[in-house]
């Protein structure tokens, strides 16, 4: 199986003269099977990564839309292993990347090097973690770097020149720059932290910068496309999912990357 890395997806993009769009789903909302149809409906609609969310008892992240799909896909019985089924779903049906965006502690519980191995075997990228600091990845370098994986940080606002420097240098695929401080969810403008985040991490050295929290519209693609490298939007796809189904989320997918129809999947 042939990997696509983060990498490649955003440089994809970019010499087609655009932003990388990343989506993010949560695994196993509003069930398994169809985590993967909405991933492939989405990406087959302009997405060029796949950020799937490992469901977590204290998200502390996010916000209320994707908690209560994350509740939804415990309380159905979640368990962290599927996520390796998801990603090979997705991957044998598109050529998105694919990342997993979890916590630490589910890593932690199943085994660094044994969740590697897995996310490697079943063609994901790498792992988004949130929680994780540079300081602290120690195991995660190695186990990245002997299974290939993309590992991305997070930076913010709060983050000083310092913990910006460390974090770029850690980061391989990109940086994953937070506009906002505080919890997810979609609003109405695009925070104007955000530019000030993308240009602190390129100043820093990051090849490829890009902007999560708040987007929900095609407009916020465009504004943060002419500065960053790639637009997250998670919050706005978890509620139309939630709302309408693959078809609603195929539907957004292809309203923010600028088609003019959704793709039949």
């Amino acid at each position: 199986m042939t990997r696509m890395t983060s990498e490649a997806a955003i440089e994809r993009a970019r010499s087609q003269g655009r932003p990388a769009l990343i989506a993010y789903l949560p695994a196993g909302f509003p069930d398994i099977q169809t985590t993967i149809d909405a991933a492939v409906a989405v990406a087959e609609n302009g997405a060029d990564i796949i950020e799937v969310g490992i469901p977590y008892s204290d998200p502390v992240m996010d916000g209320a839309v994707i908690q209560a799909a994350t509740v939804q896909s415990l309380a159905q019985g979640f368990r962290v292993a599927q996520v390796f089924d998801i990603v090979r779903g997705i991957t044998e049906r598109c050529d998105a990347a694919v990342m997993v965006m979890t916590y630490w502690n589910p890593v932690l519980r199943l085994g660094v090097d044994e969740f590697s191995r897995r996310l490697a075997e079943a063609g994901g990228a790498g792992l988004i973690t949130p929680d994780l600091v540079p300081d602290e990845a120690s195991e995660w370098f190695e186990a990245s770097d002997q299974y290939g994986l993309d590992r991305v940080f997070l930076v913010a606002p709060s983050s000083t020149p310092e913990r910006m420097r460390a974090t770029v240098e850690a980061s391989r695929g990109f940086v994953y720059c937070v506009s906002i401080m505080g919890v997810t969810g979609a609003r109405t403008s695009v925070s104007s932290a955000a530019q000030a985040v993308v240009d602190a991490a390129h100043e820093a050295g990051a090849p490829r910068a890009c902007v999560g929290l708040g987007v929900s519209k095609a407009e916020h693609v465009r504004e943060i496309g002419a500065y960053a490298d790639g637009v997250i939007v998670g919050t706005a796809l978890v509620a139309a999912l939630r709302d309408g189904g693959v078809k609603a989320v195929a539907a957004l997918a292809a309203e923010l990357s600028g088609r003019t129809a959704p793709a039949d999947s």
